[in-house]
């Protein structure tokens, strides 16, 4: 019985518990993983969670048996835990200023550091970073919507820019931001001007077990599955084509919503595999 009432007791307290509270505790367990709080509202169960990156940016050691304090971040009913950031007591100017964002706000700066995973922008209006070169944060996938293989061949260092606000990243103390919300999808456009049973030109950027990619308009690509190559079965996809060459396909699907495009040269009338690609302006050519 006494576990029952626990558990109503623990739920009832997590109800009470709001995203922006600071709450205060005292450190029951410190791994590499994470920091575990008994709280002082709630005594029965050390549910204060402090990650490895919401421990502290000044580098100051948690011990067991210390007093921290923390904001909520996160209210986790079905882990029964409380979320913690001790980093958002001690950036209070930096949490307020990224509390008070919201979701599709255009926001401007200067790009301050590329990396491998993102990029970093130093916002105009933002407070400066403790530990990273901007406030602002531009994942791979937010940078464009074209294939690219380096984020430089996007964005340049210094160079200033305008971005939409998607989400306050808490476990980081970022504006997580995207360059390419800012400009016009290729595909809805390119969507609107074709339909299933096109046939297009196109020239294979990319050779892959399943498939191919073709380049059939301006930062338009789609995929010929491995069995949509030839009509005959083909073992691997570079037998048949290879980076650079051009080829005529058919559309047999197009995802909107995934931003995907399916093609099949196998389906594609024979008498047009070796047709020059239509001249520019021509209303089959999709690019035109």
């Amino acid at each position: 019985m006494g576990a029952v009432e626990d558990e109503e007791s623990l739920a009832a307290f997590l109800r009470t518990v709001n995203v922006g509270d600071v709450l205060t505790g005292t450190v029951a367990e410190v791994t590499q993983s994470q920091t575990t709080v008994l709280l002082d509202a709630f005594t029965s169960d050390p549910i204060g969670i402090i990650g490895p990156l919401d421990r502290s940016w000044r580098s100051e050691p948690l011990e067991v048996g210390g007093r921290v304090s923390g904001e909520v971040i996160a209210v986790d009913l079905r882990e029964r835990q409380v979320r913690l950031s001790r980093s958002a007591t001690e950036n209070p100017q930096l949490w307020a200023y990224l509390k008070a964002l919201r979701p599709g706000q255009r926001l401007a700066g200067t790009v301050a550091a590329i990396e491998r995973f993102g990029v970093f922008v130093d916002l105009d209006d933002g407070p400066d970073h403790p530990v990273f070169p901007g406030v602002g944060f531009i994942t791979m996938p937010e940078l464009s919507w074209r294939r690219f293989e380096d984020p430089s061949e996007v964005v340049s260092v210094g160079e200033h820019v305008t971005c939409e606000f998607l989400v306050f990243d808490t476990y980081n103390g970022e504006a997580r931001l995207s360059l390419r919300a800012t400009r016009p999808d290729p595909f809805q456009q390119f969507a609107r001007r074709v339909h299933v049973g096109q046939i297009l030109h196109g020239s294979v950027t990319k050779v892959v077990p399943i498939g191919v990619f073709i380049r059939v308009a301006d930062g338009i690509e789609g995929l010929v599955h491995v069995s949509e190559l030839a009509a005959t079965t083909v073992e691997a996809s570079g037998d048949v084509v290879q980076v650079g060459d051009e080829v005529t396909v058919i559309i047999t699907e197009i995802d909107v919503q995934r931003r995907r495009l399916a093609l099949s040269r196998r389906q594609a009338p024979e008498k047009a595999w070796d047709l020059p690609s239509p001249a520019p302006g021509n209303p089959r050519d999709p690019a035109g």
